[in-house]
């Protein structure tokens, strides 16, 4: 398999003297060190059926890379060999746009791992804007398997969420959770998890997770009947698309002032990087998915990808931190469960 090999990235625009993360962790007197590897997060496809304007990966329709299915394979027998790595959290772009999407998951399963999907919700009816493959199947597939949904919805209000994802996505979204609700996702002792994902539209920090669940629930369901369980707060990472779009009003230095001065030494302590790996659809490793799109691959003395994946050095390394990083400990902390605070 080839590779683009990059021993050491190059953060110019990421790191500056005035947001140095690896600082303030040592002021703190915080040791970030890994603590296990809990979840294998596994980046299939950068192909997306949308193209929203805070997007991290810069996931869209043009985009091309794919995860072969040599790396997938690879990936699974790493989930094999490894009991105490529990989770597989498949991502993308829109994974299931994915062609082993369906294989990656059903042989996951079988292991008896806890498998989540992120899932957009509206590639259920806009299916893959390449090959016009249809995807109406995916409520039936995710029950059937009993995989845990985790969608991003940006708000309860139209305006709101069309104006962060793209025009008609609020009522796809709406529809697609009925869908989902319709299996016996988001209801009490079905064991199917349906879980929200909160985005502010803008240059702000999330607001308190447990008050804004209520009212998502409040809302959902007063307005559409639609139920779900839990909802997790993410805060809008400096970099790549979202940055540009700081950068074009102006407002990238006081976004990073924010997130700085919001540094909660709590939420460090519980930011994912400590028990999870991120893997690349190329089958890089990363210490996260923002990592992953920076290209700050992980090096302890040599370039780590699914091929040569060892444990035990894995969980002695040292983690690569950024000013970015200061998205994950802002406040009520972010990852991708929410709050870590």
């Amino acid at each position: 398999m080839s590779q683009t090999v990059i021993l050491a990235p190059e953060l110019e625009g990421y790191e500056s003297s005035n947001f140095n993360f690896e600082a303030t962790v040592k002021e703190q007197g915080l040791s970030l060190e890994p603590v296990s590897i809990e979840t294998l997060q596994v980046n299939i496809t950068k192909l997306c059926n949308q193209a929203c304007l805070h997007c991290h990966v810069d996931a869209g329709p043009k985009r091309t890379e794919q995860m072969d299915l040599a790396t997938v394979e690879r990936c699974l027998e790493i989930l094999h060999e490894h009991d105490s790595i529990k989770n597989l959290d498949i991502t993308g772009g829109a994974p299931e746009l994915s062609p082993y999407f369906d294989y990656m998951v059903i042989e996951a399963r079988k292991m008896g791992k806890h498998v989540m999907v992120r899932h957009n919700l509206t590639v259920t009816w806009d299916g893959n804007p390449r090959t016009g493959e249809q995807k109406m199947y995916l409520p039936d597939f995710f029950a059937e398997h009993g995989l845990e949904v985790i969608s991003s919805l940006p708000y309860y209000q139209e305006y709101f969420t069309d104006k962060q994802r793209g025009k008609g996505v609020f009522e796809k979204s709406i529809d697609s959770l009925r869908l989902l609700n319709e299996k016996g996702y988001g209801k009490e002792d079905t064991g199917l998890l349906l879980n929200l994902v909160y985005n502010p539209v803008g240059a702000f920090l999330p607001g308190d997770q447990a008050g804004l669940e209520a009212d998502f629930k409040r809302e959902l369901w007063d307005k559409y009947e639609i139920v779900f369980n839990n909802l997790f707060t993410i805060t809008n990472m400096p970099i790549h698309r979202f940055k540009t779009q700081l950068k074009q009003l102006g407002g990238y230095e006081d976004y990073m002032t924010r997130l700085a001065g919001a540094f909660n030494p709590g939420a460090a302590e519980g930011i994912m990087c400590r028990s999870l790996i991120s893997v690349g659809w190329d089958g890089r490793i990363f210490d996260c998915d923002f990592n992953q799109m920076l290209d700050m691959q992980i090096y302890n003395g040599k370039l780590n990808t699914v091929f040569n994946f060892d444990y035990n050095e894995l969980v002695q390394r040292n983690i690569r931190f950024a000013a970015h990083c200061f998205g994950c400990t802002a406040g009520a902390g972010s990852s991708c469960g929410g709050a870590t605070a």
